[in-house]
């Protein structure tokens, strides 16, 4: 029998077209048209292979127009598709993105006032929506990231899928792991172990997969017994990431001194719990963990402690010093701290996912984080 497998629901979709139409009526533009696959999924349900181009206009009278490579999609909420051929006999063609923007444009005919664009991802072809007027573009990237923060129902179920991915994954590492075994071992075999519970090829796998360093990708290389193993984890499912990690001791014993790292590290993620809600200052937060980090050592955390996942691996919230963001309620967001020094072989990163609450926080990885 067949699993069902989580997708985005085309009736949330249409749900999501109209926070974008509602934005274009603050903004005072007529249309918003995208080209990242990201947000054409977000909007449309629908995501192209990853060597395939697409573009899709949200009108501010309701129409919602994709132009797709080479078939319809069976799964889109979209009132008109067009198609365009992305290949020729099977070879792709380079000149893709502007193909699929000029079949969008000529699907629309003339558009007059102002359309939104993605500044990031359209390019010259863009102008072509306005008659090659320039000055009728409008960006609308940072609107674009800003409605993706609060999480849907469905776009939540894709990330706990993702999630499960890891928890397999983590699993088959503690049955392996031990001195000797190969880093491209472990990778091998965590990334099958994700796609047996994906039931697909993964869109991402990430991050981290060395031994005895703060991570890197997986190299040719035993692991030694004594050694720290920090697997941070970053699978997609059909688009959504998780991210979170956990550190192995390789020989199963953790030194005295390790294992105070690691009830240092725990202690972090226990504040995180007990202060994150809607309106706290993820600044804020970043300092209060960093300040009993250093208690540990001065010099032994010295990156982010966490930011949002979604349909990209690092999204708002940032929970870093270089921003000054604040947790809002449907956010799905990570923290891990972490503490590094050769003496500690390598260090440790322990990280959680969150669901952020009207009151708190959901935690939504509830695997073990033991070394």
């Amino acid at each position: 029998m067949t699993r069902q497998q989580p997708d985005l629901c085309l009736d949330l979709c249409r749900v999501r077209q109209n926070r974008v139409r509602d934005l274009l009526n603050r903004l005072h533009v007529e249309r918003a048209v995208f080209v990242t696959p990201e947000n054409i999924q977000y909007l449309t349900g629908y995501r192209p292979h990853r060597l395939h181009h697409a573009a899709v206009c949200l009108a501010l009278d309701g129409q919602c127009t994709l132009a797709a490579p080479n078939d319809q999609p069976g799964h889109v909420a979209a009132d008109r598709v067009v198609t365009f051929v992305a290949q020729h006999l099977a070879t792709l063609r380079q000149e893709q993105p502007q193909i699929a923007m000029s079949t969008l444009s000529d699907a629309l005919g003339a558009c007059p006032g102002r359309t939104a664009v993605e500044f990031s991802a359209c390019g010259v072809h863009s102008a072509g929506l306005t008659g090659g007027d320039r000055r009728a573009l409008v960006d609308i990237d940072a609107e674009m990231w800003s409605l993706r923060r609060r999480k849907d129902a469905d776009e939540l179920a894709m990330i706990v899928k993702a999630i499960d991915c890891t928890e397999a994954m983590y699993a088959r590492a503690r049955s392996i792991i031990q001195p000797g075994i190969s880093e491209l071992e472990v990778f091998q075999q965590l990334h099958a172990a994700a796609v047996e519970v994906a039931g697909e090829p993964l869109t991402a796998l990430g991050n981290d997969f060395q031994c005895s360093t703060p991570g890197g990708p997986p190299r040719d290389r035993p692991a030694q017994d004594g050694e720290l193993y920090i697997l941070d984890l970053g699978p997609a499912y059909r688009g959504y990431y998780a991210d979170n990690c956990r550190t192995l001791a390789v020989n199963g014993r953790p030194t005295d001194e390790q294992h105070r790292a690691w009830t240092t590290i725990v202690s972090v993620l226990e504040m995180v719990e007990q202060t994150v809600r809607p309106n706290v200052s993820c600044r804020q937060l970043f300092a209060t963990a960093k300040s009993m980090l250093d208690q540990f050592s001065t010099a032994s955390f010295f990156h982010h402690l966490g930011h949002g996942i979604g349909l990209y691996p690092h999204e708002a919230p940032h929970l870093n010093p270089e921003w000054d963001d604040t947790f809002q309620e449907g956010e799905c967001f990570t923290a891990e701290p972490g503490l590094y020094s050769e003496t500690l072989r390598g260090g440790i990163r322990l990280e959680q996912n969150y669901l952020v609450t009207a009151d708190g926080v959901k935690r939504l990885t509830n695997f073990p984080l033991e070394l």
